[in-house]
């Protein structure tokens, strides 16, 4: 008879993202007591052009085929998002406005409410009024 195997048993292979970690930040003052072969060698950037950057990249048909293709499909990627961003602006623009139209009506409601709240409360000291003059 074969066993039975639990499927939380199994080794699941476990996915990590890589960690990325800030660069190591020496105070000056202890790098300045390292020995030379320690200290951090900072290397300057280029003022002058590189042999590779200055010569022209040539690209090949299929290559230059490939580039121009995905620069199409960005440019469509792009389009879609301003166009969707465009509809949201629109959309924001229709919610505040009903927002602003149902925050009117409460607040109309509201002003009717204290209104009312204040004349009962005027009319309840009032009558305390008579009964204090009456005693």
């Amino acid at each position: 008879t074969p066993i039975e195997v639990n499927p939380d048993s199994i080794y699941k292979p476990i996915e990590r993202k890589e960690r990325t970690f800030n660069k190591l930040r020496v105070p000056k003052a202890v790098e300045a007591a390292l020995p030379f072969k320690s200290k951090h060698k900072d290397e300057k950037k280029r003022t002058k052009k590189s042999y590779a950057s200055k010569r022209a990249v040539v690209m090949e048909a299929d290559e230059k085929k490939k580039y121009t293709f995905v620069q199409a499909v960005n440019t469509i990627r792009n389009e879609k998002k301003a166009k969707r961003k465009e509809k949201n602006a629109e959309r924001r623009l229709e919610k505040a406005k009903e927002a602003a139209k149902l925050d009117e009506i409460l607040q109309v409601a509201r002003k009717a409410r204290k209104k009312a709240n204040y004349r009962k409360e005027g009319k309840m000291e009032a009558s305390r009024d008579r009964k204090r003059v009456r005693s």
